[in-house]
């Protein structure tokens, strides 16, 4: 009997702290052209703290759910630009940027992107 009140107090401090996961969804602008960016991008973003990524290239919007007490909007568009790829808050280094493929690699000035 004592080892039910252990497994249901440990079961309702589970609940309770998953209750108080604070999920965000953001959208975020984030340069880029192609498919292989698409996934570059996604996939860069895995990570516990974040439960959904996906970008659209079209619109060149990224929708990103998260965990707000786990990771910030400032350190997903770090994590982004780490990865070779703008956003409004950060620049990707330009090394990082001139070492993505040929198709991935969008116009920096803010005209206007290569057509793909």
């Amino acid at each position: 009997m004592k080892a039910l009140k252990t497994i249901a107090i440990v079961a309702l401090t589970m609940i309770g702290s998953a209750a108080f996961a604070q999920t965000k969804t953001d959208k975020i602008k984030v340069l880029g052209n192609c498919g292989m960016c698409k996934k570059r991008i996604e996939s860069g973003l895995k990570d516990a703290a974040i439960s959904s990524a996906i970008w659209d290239k079209d619109t060149k919007v990224l929708t990103v759910s998260y965990d707000s007490s786990k990771i910030t909007n400032d350190a997903i568009q770090q994590k982004v630009a780490g990865l070779g790829h703008d956003t409004p808050k950060n620049k990707a280094k330009d090394e990082t940027y001139e070492n993505l493929p040929g198709c991935c690699k969008y116009d920096r000035t803010g005209k206007t992107s290569k057509a793909h």
